[in-house]
């Protein structure tokens, strides 16, 4: 397959064609997917989570199938004061072939082989109980905090989409 860009010029059009047709590179759908399978992705989903996996189908709708698929999940560290320890940690959850709904997806990316045995930059492996219970006890305190944002919101006279929530 060809290396193009965007910036190439589209093929010349043949006879009995009026136009000429868009390049490989243009597509901005469910087909520039063609390019990625059978590679090691990071898919983002809408919800938050991290994907990690094989791409091994995938349909028009940007339905993926990942085969060989962990979950990456990460916490900040709760003294995170001293500037030469880590930021956080991560833990791998492995859940073997995964399909995603093509809406979920937030971001997807190609995994970069030569550093895929490294851990994230500024993280340490960790085991998954001890991460799970430091990511829940960070989530409640973000709604939390965005509990008592909405409130002062709601005292200086704002309203919103999610302002009814916090009363109940």
């Amino acid at each position: 397959m060809e290396n193009l860009s965007i910036a190439d010029a589209p093929p010349p059009a043949g006879p009995g064609q009026p136009f000429s047709q868009l390049p490989p590179q243009m597509f901005t759908t469910a087909a520039q997917l063609l390019d990625l399978t059978d590679k090691k992705l990071m898919v983002v989903l809408r919800d938050g989570r991290k994907l990690i996996g094989v791409l091994r189908s995938w349909d028009q709708f940007a339905n993926i199938v990942l085969q060989s698929t962990t979950e990456r999940i990460f916490a900040p560290r709760a003294d995170n004061h001293d500037a030469q320890q880590p930021y956080g940690y991560y833990a791998d959850i492995p859940h073997g072939i995964f399909l995603v709904r093509g809406e979920n997806v937030l971001l997807l990316g190609e995994i970069d082989l030569d550093k895929d045995d490294d851990a994230p930059p500024g993280y340490e492996l960790a085991e998954v109980d001890a991460v799970k219970k430091l990511a829940e006890a960070k989530k409640a305190a973000d709604k939390a905090k965005e509990k008592a944002r909405l409130k002062k919101l709601v005292k200086i006279g704002f309203e919103g989409e999610n302002l009814g929530d916090i009363f109940f």
